[in-house]
């Protein structure tokens, strides 16, 4: 049995319209490419053919994995969220104890993860080190470049 994901509304409803892109666009789009490669002449010997069906064959595998996401996730619902704690959508203000450097970020799932927007996935280093604490709370992290030693400053709901 596969993991389940958690996800915003917005995460989750940006999955599933990408999927319905790949759907009707995406397969028009490909279907044009292989009619007009087919009308090219020989298919033993056309690349252009060859090309459009590898293409047609990452597309629908892309269109597998997608549905495959969108069957194991489930949205959470923010207003349920215990901010106690450090869990999935808590924005979590923490300060590295060793340059006093303060950061926000929101833990999302991995499909949502994006640093720069300050989403990162509950399955990094960062996002595993940090669920279940409270405020107030350090917890050393193994990161890439070492051991990094954070304390918990705030938690808050990923919409506040």
């Amino acid at each position: 049995m596969a993991k389940i994901s958690y996800y915003t509304e917005e995460g989750f409803n940006k999955l599933k319209n990408e999927l319905n892109d790949m759907k009707t666009k995406g397969r028009t789009e490909i279907a044009r490419q292989i009619a007009e490669a087919r009308d090219k002449g020989d298919l033993s010997e056309n690349a252009e053919y060859d090309a459009a069906k590898d293409a047609q064959g990452m597309h629908e595998m892309k269109i597998a994995k997608l549905e495959e996401i969108l069957s194991i996730a489930r949205v959470i619902d923010e207003s349920s969220i215990d901010n106690s704690q450090v869990s999935v959508l808590s924005k979590v203000k923490i300060k590295n104890r060793k340059n006093g450097m303060e950061v926000t970020y929101t833990l999302v799932s991995e499909e949502e993860a994006d640093l720069k927007t300050g989403k990162i996935s509950v399955g990094s280093p960062i996002g595993k080190g940090l669920l279940g604490k409270k405020v107030g709370e350090t917890t050393e992290i193994k990161v890439p470049a070492g051991m990094m030693e954070f304390e918990v400053l705030n938690i808050s709901r990923f919409l506040e």
